[in-house]
């Protein structure tokens, strides 16, 4: 498994960035794109990766599921560190980098979660972040293929960081670390286990419900403020002349998040 094609996919979209006309969402200007990679990946996942986990989940037992993505997290807080050190946090890459060490070598080489419990933060932060705190506030959205949901500015982390895959170093060979990253991947996956029945059932066009959900929990988790919406300025009057939406229908799109959605960027 390689993850050239998920970068070289990101470089497109930025390439293709004004070729999409009236998106349904000012954020969206690739929207015929990302549907269509939307389609490759619900396909994708129907016939693969949710069967495998579906599989994944019924034959490893809990504890070991637990134990994995706990190896997997750890290796996140290295991201995590480096991201922070890149932003000038020195407390939070210190907790990072802390959290690291003790899981590293109390928690089995991460197999065991001992930082938490410790008393040291899970600040989970990615490259995406660091560029959303150098300046690069808002960003359209992407959806990358296999990946799921993102934008611009965090698929433009999230290449830069598969280009490099410097925790592939950790493995022998690499159909070792092959495996590994498919292990990881399937263990994302089954922690989402059930999420596409709920947005099946949520809104009458899922795409569009998990593009504005994914973009207000994203913008909520970097403080950044809501852009104005037109509906803001509306009359009574006007809102009151709206024609409601018909009984028993669900809206297209997500309202204003309350709830963060699971993080699909491990890809931050």
């Amino acid at each position: 498994m390689t993850l050239r094609p998920l970068i070289l996919a990101g470089l497109m979209a930025a390439t293709l960035a004004g070729c999409a006309t009236q998106p349904s969402n000012p954020r969206d200007p690739l929207e015929p794109m990302n549907r269509a990679v939307y389609r490759f990946n619900d396909a994708a996942d129907r016939a693969v990766a949710k069967p495998v986990a579906k599989a994944y989940h019924s034959v490893t037992p809990l504890p070991v599921r637990i134990a994995v993505n706990n190896f997997f997290d750890n290796l996140r807080d290295v991201y995590s560190a480096v991201s922070n050190t890149l932003r000038a946090d020195p407390e939070r890459a210190l907790n990072d980098t802390m959290r690291v060490a003790m899981n590293s070598t109390f928690g089995l080489f991460g197999l065991i979660d001992i930082a938490t419990p410790a008393g040291l933060k899970d600040n989970k932060n990615t490259l995406g972040d660091t560029f959303a705190s150098w300046g690069w506030k808002q960003s359209n959205y992407l959806v990358l293929p296999l990946m799921g949901p993102s934008t611009v500015r965090d698929g433009t982390g999230f290449g830069i960081v598969a280009a490099m895959t410097p925790e592939r170093n950790l493995y022998h060979s690499p159909a070792a670390a092959n495996v590994a990253t498919g292990l990881n991947l399937v263990s994302k996956r089954e922690q989402l286990l059930g999420l596409e029945e709920v947005l099946d059932n949520a809104a009458l066009d899922p795409y569009a419900y998990t593009r504005d959900a994914y973009l207000q929990v994203r913008d909520k988790s970097l403080g950044i403020a809501p852009p104005k919406n037109e509906d803001d300025d509306l009359s009574i009057d006007a809102i009151m002349g709206t024609t409601p939406p018909e009984p028993g229908k669900a809206d297209a799109s997500a309202p204003r998040a309350k709830a963060a959605l699971p993080d699909a960027s491990a890809a931050k």
